[in-house]
């Protein structure tokens, strides 16, 4: 038990024993092959599904089991301890409808939710476009209104899970400006919609990462989320949720990464005894302990206020985001450090966490983004006092 675990309601703790479980015995085992061959996690998927947990914030009516907050942290951060692409994949199917989730009509709800929430269709996220990462009010694709709905032209790149998924929820232009941005839900099959090819990454190798285009997609008018023109204002809400799913991810690698490093510095000898007792490799693993925990107890106590009601928490999801990314790759270096020659080696896992940490700081907002945020915030509130 950490000292983060009296935030945890008795559900909560069950929620992570759970998951836990199925780490060990169905994700665990398989993340060198996931990597290695970049073979979408499907049967993991499933078993989290079997358990509910694909639609753990979906509420109940709609086949979710509405759990708070904290426990969807604890479980991202459960499974990326030993498979990050598994992890990006769950939480891409909690992104690719989030907008539903807080925008959305009941019939929108009615329609999505259930089959998100049961694992039987994935869904997607599409906002980054090849001139528009950082500054999505750059983004080029468009949506024209007609008297049969609106016609979706244009293309996404890096849109995970994207050539999987059967519901993408695409952002697009519909006028000029800030409020020009409209968010409309694209099922597979659309005729004009199309996955282009998937990339080959340094990391996360097991998720896919797809280019799409659309060409003349008929989209219903009842398929656009919100009212036209609010698409800038969701996609701000949004990002919160998905920096606070980054952020547990990247704390998951680096907890990963940890306690394999210190398990190797009981066991490895060196000058007759444990590296552990040579006072070098003792501190790096002090300071990894107590940055991770710091860590884990902002983003926790983030997730307790959201679940408390907290409304406004751009600030505390940047700074989540943030801290725990590059506290990932700090953690992973010096793991594989501490392996050594091991460390390099595939079959320890430690070197793929490494490469897998990298992208916790570019995805959702860039570190420099986060600090963009952060300072903003910051001057416009000068006497800001967070949660924690």
């Amino acid at each position: 038990m950490n000292f983060s675990d009296f935030l945890l309601s008795d559900e909560e703790k069950m929620i992570r024993q759970t998951v836990k479980a199925i780490v060990e015995k169905h994700i665990a085992p398989y993340a060198i092959e996931t990597d290695e061959n970049s073979r979408f996690p499907w049967k993991q998927i499933e078993k989290l599904s079997e358990a509910g947990l694909m639609g753990i914030l979906a509420p109940e009516e709609y086949g979710g089991i509405n759990g708070s907050k904290l426990a969807y942290v604890l479980t991202i951060e459960e499974i990326a301890k030993w498979c990050a692409a598994t992890a990006v994949v769950y939480f891409t199917q909690t992104h690719g409808l989030l907008p539903v989730s807080l925008f959305g009509t009941k019939e929108q709800k009615q329609r999505y939710l259930p089959v998100a929430a049961d694992g039987s269709k994935l869904a997607a996220f599409a906002v980054t476009e090849p001139d528009a990462g950082s500054d999505v009010t750059s983004m080029k694709t468009t949506a024209r209104r007609t008297t049969e709905g609106y016609i979706l032209n244009g293309s996404k790149i890096f849109i995970t899970t994207g050539d999987k998924a059967e519901i993408v929820t695409v952002f697009a232009k519909t006028c000029d400006g800030h409020n020009g941005l409209s968010a409309f839900l694209v099922e597979k099959g659309t005729p004009g919609f199309k996955v282009g090819n998937l990339e080959k990454k340094m990391g996360i190798r097991g998720s896919s990462t797809a280019s799409l285009f659309f060409e003349d997609c008929l989209i219903p008018e009842e398929n656009r989320i919100g009212e036209e023109g609010e698409g800038f204002k969701m996609l701000m809400q949004v990002f919160d949720y998905t920096r606070i799913s980054t952020a547990a991810q990247a704390l998951g690698i680096a907890q990963g990464a940890y306690d394999i490093a210190f398990q190797y510095a009981q066991e490895r000898k060196q000058f007759k005894k444990p590296i552990y007792d040579h006072q070098a490799i003792q501190f790096m693993l002090v300071d990894m302990y107590t940055e991770i925990s710091a860590a884990r107890s902002l983003l926790y106590q983030i997730a307790a206020a959201i679940d408390q009601g907290k409304k406004d928490f751009s600030l505390e999801a940047s700074l989540a985001k943030l801290y725990c990314s590059e506290l990932a790759g700090r953690i992973t270096n010096d793991a594989v450090q501490i392996l050594g020659g091991h460390g390099y080696v595939i079959e320890n896992h430690v070197e793929r966490m490494m490469r897998d940490a990298k992208i916790t700081q570019i995805y959702d907002g860039t570190s420099q983004i986060q600090k963009l945020v952060i300072g903003r915030i910051l001057k416009k509130n000068s006497n800001y006092v967070t949660m924690v």
